[in-house]
């Protein structure tokens, strides 16, 4: 298993965690128009191509960009997805990996699954906060925020994906923080009441 595959894995499963299905069909999407070749070891991801994929994850993936952009509605939509982007995170780590070692097979699934609800819950504790402005365009520009970092680290994760595991730790750091942040507001919040 080598370094540019784990680095792939992490940062994909994280980006899965803010953005499933806006992942799921660029990268489906760049494969069937042949702008990433994949090696044989990432043959499995080849499924991401097939047109149903990419219908199913291309609708989803438009719904969730104008859901995100309304305030309690996209913490409506980050509830519903709490199960879903973790899990849509591990499988895609799990099919990077090399599926000839169940060892980094269900490492990967773990710790893919893992990072992806670490972003999720760091990107829904952001909405949580921000949720509490009284205007309504900090949500529109966080959510746009996060599409516009989705898609650019996604194209860094293709191209260098060290580069892009680097950011992505960052990222893990970034999240705990905002969940940090958001425990203390929300503590804070309900002891005035």
């Amino acid at each position: 298993m080598g370094v540019e595959l784990l680095a792939l894995a992490a940062s994909t499963s994280l980006l899965a965690g803010w953005r499933l299905y806006l992942v799921t069909f660029v990268t489906g999407f760049a494969m069937r128009l042949g702008w990433i070749d994949l090696p044989e070891k990432l043959a499995t991801l080849d499924v991401l191509a097939n047109p149903w994929v990419l219908v199913i994850s291309g609708a989803a993936a438009l719904f969730e960009f104008f859901a995100d952009k309304i305030a309690f509605i996209d913490s409506l939509w980050d509830g519903i997805n709490t199960a879903v982007r973790p899990l849509g995170g591990a499988l895609l780590a799990l099919a990077i990996v090399d599926p000839g070692d169940p060892a980094w097979q269900v490492a990967a699934f773990l710790l893919g699954g893992g990072a992806s609800f670490l972003s999720h819950s760091g990107k829904a504790a952001t909405r949580a906060m921000v949720n509490t402005s009284p205007e309504p365009f900090s949500n529109v520009a966080v959510s746009t925020g996060e599409d516009i970092a989705t898609v650019g680290l996604l194209a860094l994760a293709l191209a260098n994906p060290v580069a892009a595991a680097l950011i992505a730790l960052i990222l893990v750091v970034a999240s705990l923080w905002l969940i940090l942040a958001a425990r203390r507001l929300l503590h804070g919040v309900l002891n005035r009441s």
